[in-house]
């Protein structure tokens, strides 16, 4: 383009020079004709030789495309990053479903340390590894990723690339090798109907522990309950949700209610339960064909906070997901069907943290190269970003630090035994020792940066707690007024809805309005306070309610409406007002008295039934997040937060987990629970519930 340009001006501008020096001699006239001859000559030249150049250039690419594709070099999307080449998730970056006209993505070549080995880890070497791999925003976990074999150089996708089979693909480089392939009962004598996008995956012990499989397609869902079917299989990982960023992910392979055929296969809704990072349902099949069958049950557990584009921000939900899914599936069962959308990136992840906390426990060792390494045999392309990559190591990790803090209620009694029983005075091995852990977690100040902008350091109570940006609550910007979104407020997980809870401070004078305003936007029908308005002579927190009548702040318009008092705690019943529409909405005001700045409360009765009455006036007024406030927002705000979640899974679970409850916490919010005295009260609190409520029913 840029020699064709360069040829109409050097026209242009011989055209206007032979006007000028028309009036010239015949000589003159004749040399002016020559020179711009000349130059268009070698100007045309010059473009055919480029021409031959570039022609040549796009003929010897298109030769090295079909080489690669050839040699069936698995293929993905590219993105560079420095002097390394990532594989981005091909299920997140192919929207389309496969069809004769997608083109394939061939792999660039890839980097250097392409035939560097990595040798298995000793588990005590493990933190100091995920440290020095995770330096330099993780260039050695990309380069260890980059050096992965990218699957069997011998295998094969002739069944997968059968004409036939093609449109069964969900996308056209994400293909199962023959050699590992499940294979179906052929029906009614076609070929090809023996074929499913899925395939074998050993784990660390057991062959064929896993079928790692795409999504089901609308056109292949029948095929993939003929697969549950005849491997058997009780237990399927769904690790997708039906529909990322607007994009079809997967299509619903089951009924919301009732049952449903599926080809051959009847699919019946036994049960759904709801958590916060994952859905368990049950469904009991039935061959169709063949009555005389006894039906069997599946368990789907369906992990639904793996984020588009990402890892999940915590390693903590999927061990908690993992070990469900081990203690749900029978040891006698088929393998475990595990499936994302293409079934590679975030099923290989799953498949890999499984098999490396096995050999964790046998070989006191972890080779997480080695075992990528290995499937990858099996499946190209299992684990597909250095991000997947690099989140196997923080599981790994987290698990090691950290164990299996989970108990049945059964077992509080002595666990509570142990940890109050030291042997020697200066023996800290017990709940000082488990709590100490908790406090090690480092703050994470980089990501608070809203809360420590000048304009906004003003509105925080306590400037050490300051909520993290990636979860704090925004507020509408009013218009012209820059900073007005910002609220000293955080958004926390309840046990089975995200952002259950809103985690703020006590208001102070000047924000009163905006405190109002954000329960307003966020709907918010239930606040619970847990410090009173003056503690040891100091301001906690401003009376941003009536005593009588109503009270305005800015917009809002904050009426009493009765008031009724409890053994421990006081309902205030409250109707918010907003001015510019004259809307109105009650909102229940809890507030627990008896709980000192500096102690706990004197017994657990008490925040076991204010927590109960504020479940039962969620569930009245639709479950929008629910506000809670000591002064600070972070002590008393976090103990009540845990024991509303660590009681909800006793009640549904017979389970708890108050180490892993409060770090989660921790990490959404800092210093959430923050003494000894707090944490120990946590576990008080559940025996006393346990005592009381010998069942868990009673508490609904």
């Amino acid at each position: 383009m840029v020699p064709v340009l360069f040829l109409v001006a050097i026209t242009l501008s011989t055209n206007d020079t032979s006007n000028e020096d028309q009036t010239g001699e015949d000589t003159k006239s004749q040399s002016s004709h020559i020179l711009p001859t000349v130059l268009v000559f070698s100007v045309l030249l010059v473009i055919s030789i480029l021409l031959a150049w570039y022609f040549l250039r796009i003929r010897n690419q298109r030769k090295e495309v079909v080489t690669a594709v050839d040699k069936k070099i698995p293929n993905g999307i590219l993105e560079e990053q420095g002097d390394t080449v990532d594989i981005i998730d091909i299920s997140e970056a192919l929207n389309t479903p496969s069809s004769s006209e997608q083109q394939t993505v061939v792999l660039l070549p890839r980097s250097p340390s392409a035939s560097k080995t990595y040798f298995p880890i000793p588990v005590d070497c493990l933190e100091d590894e995920t440290r020095i791999r995770s330096a330099d925003d993780g260039k050695l976990f990309r380069e260890e990723f980059n050096s992965l074999p990218s699957g069997y150089t011998q295998g094969t996708y002739q069944e997968a690339n059968k004409e036939d089979n093609r449109e069964k693909n969900r996308y056209p480089n994400i293909l199962p090798y023959d050699h590992s392939r499940v294979v179906l009962t052929q029906l009614d004598g076609n070929l090809c109907s023996d074929y499913i996008n899925a395939s074998y995956i050993h784990g660390y012990t057991d062959n064929n522990k896993f079928i790692a499989a795409q999504g089901p397609k609308q056109d292949t869902v029948a095929d993939f309950w003929r697969m549950i079917w005849e491997q058997k299989t009780a237990t399927i990982v769904m690790l997708t949700n039906l529909k990322e960023r607007k994009e079809d992910k997967c299509y619903q392979y089951w009924p919301d209610q009732g049952c449903w055929t599926y080809g051959n296969v009847r699919v019946a809704v036994e049960d759904v339960t709801v958590l916060v990072d994952y859905t368990i349902r049950k469904f009991y099949i039935q061959y169709a064909s063949d009555g005389t069958k006894p039906s069997r049950l599946v368990t789907q557990l369906h992990f639904t906070s793996w984020p588009d584009f990402g890892v999940p921000f915590s390693p903590i939900g999927m061990l908690k997901f993992l070990k469900k899914v081990k203690t749900v599936n029978s040891s006698f069962a088929g393998p475990i069907v595990v499936h994302c959308s293409a079934g590679v990136g975030r099923t290989g992840t799953f498949i890999v943290i499984d098999g490396v906390i096995d050999m964790m426990h046998q070989e006191q060792k972890i080779d997480v190269f080695g075992f990528v390494s290995k499937i990858r045999d099996q499946r190209s392309q299992l684990v597909q970003t250095d991000i997947q990559y690099s989140f196997i190591y923080q599981a790994l990790l987290e698990y090691y630090l950290y164990g299996d803090t989970e108990l049945d209620v059964s077992s509080l009694e002595g666990h509570l035994h142990k940890l109050h029983n030291t042997h020697a005075p200066f023996d800290r091995v017990g709940l000082e020792e488990e709590f100490k852990k908790l406090t090690n977690m480092r703050i994470m100040k980089e990501n608070m940066r809203m809360g420590n902008l000048p304009a906004n350091m003003k509105k925080n109570r306590v400037l050490q707690i300051i909520p993290y940006d990636f979860n704090r609550v925004i507020m509408s910007m009013r218009r012209g007024q820059e900073f007005t979104d910002y609220i000293n407020a955080s958004f926390i997980d309840g046990y089975r809805q995200k952002d259950y809870f809103i985690a703020t401070q006590g208001p102070l004078s000047h924000t009163v309005e905006d405190y109002w305003r954000m329960a307003w936007e966020w709907k918010c029908h239930s606040v619970v306070m847990l410090t009173e308005l003056q503690e040891r002579e100091q301001d906690k927190c401003f009376q941003y309610w009536p005593t009588e009548d109503s009270v305005t702040y800015g917009d809002y318009t904050v009426e009493m409406k009765g008031s009724t008092v409890c053994d421990s705690f006081s309902v205030r019943d409250l109707v918010l007002t907003y001015g510019p529409d004259k809307q109105t909405r009650l909102v229940r005001h809890f507030h627990f008295h008896g709980w000192p700045e500096i102690g706990i409360p004197a017994e657990g009765k008490g925040m076991i039934d204010i927590i109960a009455s504020v479940q039962r006036q969620q569930q009245q007024s639709g479950n929008h997040p629910i506000i809670v406030h000591c002064s600070a927002g972070a002590g008393r705000t976090g103990t009540f937060i845990a024991l509303s979640n660590i009681l909800e899974r006793v009640k549904a679970e017979g389970l708890l987990d108050v180490f892993q409850t409060v770090k989660s916490l921790r990490m959404q919010r800092p210093h959430m629970v923050q003494t000894v005295e707090q944490y120990d009260f946590c576990y008080r609190v559940v025996q006393d519930f346990v005592d009381i409520f010998s069942d868990y029913a009673n508490f609904k």
